[in-house]
């Protein structure tokens, strides 16, 4: 009997430890026995399980619908869950939700791994856009067997992803398809390309004309001539301009002839081209590390580039001034590095993102250095968005920015070495 009674009074005392952990039944301990405060709070607890378990199914079917992709995979990579939106975009067919297996095994992307592993290094937000080919995808030649049946199920995606850092290495990732913006991209060009060939043979007209009422007319019905011969010239510069921007953006690889080439060489062959521009404003070219560093590229492309970059640095220098150009050869990353800085004003903030879209001209202001010289073109809008193509298409990086502590432009091209 002693020791039954001790049982109870130790059962009932380890009771008032529990009951008393809750506020809500510490008043309640005098007046209710325990038993029922324990079913009371049994009950409350259920109740408060439910409500968390229907949220969590209610949020769960938000994100199923979401037409946004999102996945959440853990610290070994394996797919923890996975939207519709994200089964679909990424052609995961053999995943069921509970069900835990290697991302890898389900979603062939090595973009979508650099990004996810990126974030858990770095344990930081990340942003990344690439293209998303699906493991049966078909390339567009309609010489391939089946090729019209299989083109809807095997198109490349354009894809967004956003990923984040969560604990205990998780990391969750949020995707948008991009593709209906690409494919309104490549009409729109499209659309401009047809026009540009339409444009071609009336402005050769006009320009065969303008010729002939040159060598016809005196002054000053000659200048007048003479000017709308500049104009139809530019004209005709920028659809040449155009219609290569085009070629080179469609087939990046198909334009270029590949070949062992000396940058250096390059380089100073473009400034020769350049070097009458750069007399009339006394602008001298600065050099350094310009050893031979060969680089299997587009020997007239790469000329191409350069002759725009050096065009470009001297229209915005100021008189009496020097361009700074370095090329170094990182044996150890394997990679090129030039860079080209003139002393001009740089490029104004607002500028930055946009120095190399299509037709896009800076702030003026930039544009008023020195006494005005004529170019090599009278500018399309075009020649440094060629330049960025053309080094893309070398699978390079071109970037633009002011130099911190000169402050004039500074542009900076990372060319790989082929292995």
């Amino acid at each position: 009997m002693i020791l039954l009674l001790w049982n109870r009074y130790r059962l009932k005392a380890q009771l008032k430890d529990v009951l008393t952990a809750s506020p809500d039944t510490e008043e309640l301990l005098g007046a209710l026995p325990a038993l029922t405060l324990i079913k009371r709070e049994i009950v409350y607890i259920k109740q408060q399980y439910d409500q968390q378990q229907q949220e969590l199914n209610l949020k769960q079917q938000i994100l199923n619908i979401a037409p946004i992709a999102y996945l959440r995979v853990d610290a070994e990579n394996q797919l923890l869950w996975c939207n519709q939106q994200a089964q679909t975009l990424l052609q995961i067919d053999r995943w069921q939700p509970g069900q835990i297996r290697l991302l890898l095994e389900l979603v062939r992307s090595y973009e979508l791994d650099q990004l996810i592993e990126e974030t858990r290094q770095t344990q930081t937000p990340q942003v990344n856009e690439w293209t998303f080919y699906p493991a049966n995808y078909v390339p567009p030649s309609p010489e391939n067997q089946n090729y019209e049946k299989n083109l809807l199920n095997s198109s490349s995606v354009a894809l967004k992803g956003f990923a984040y850092p969560f604990p205990q290495g998780q990391i969750v990732v949020f995707m948008y398809n991009q593709q209906p913006l690409v494919e309104l991209s490549r009409s729109r060009d499209r659309a401009l390309s047809d026009l540009t060939h339409e444009l071609r043979t009336p402005l050769t007209s006009i320009s065969l004309v303008s010729e002939w009422l040159e060598s016809r007319l005196q002054d000053p019905e000659r200048r007048r001539a003479t000017q709308m011969l500049q104009e139809t010239q530019r004209l005709i510069d920028l659809v040449e301009d155009w219609l290569e921007l085009n070629q080179i953006q469609e087939n990046p690889h198909q334009s270029l002839s590949l070949e062992l080439v000396a940058l250096n060489n390059i380089l100073l062959a473009a400034w020769q081209v350049v070097e009458p521009l750069a007399q009339k404003k006394q602008i001298n070219l600065e050099t350094s590390g310009l050893n031979e560093v060969e680089f299997l590229g587009d020997r007239s492309r790469l000329t191409q580039v350069f002759i725009n970059l050096f065009d470009n640095s001297i229209k915005h220098s100021p008189n009496n001034s020097e361009i700074s150009v370095n090329l170094m050869d990182n044996q150890e990353n394997q990679t090129i590095e030039i860079s080209i800085l003139d002393q001009g004003l740089g490029f104004a903030e607002k500028d930055l993102p946009h120095i190399f879209d299509r037709l896009y001209r800076g702030d003026p202001s930039r544009t008023r250095q020195g006494t005005k010289q004529e170019s090599l073109r009278t500018g399309s809008g075009l020649g440094l968005a060629i330049a960025q193509e053309i080094i893309q298409a070398h699978g390079g990086t071109i970037t633009a920015k002011n130099h911190p502590n000169q402050g004039g432009a500074w542009i900076e091209i990372l060319l790989t070495k082929s292995t």
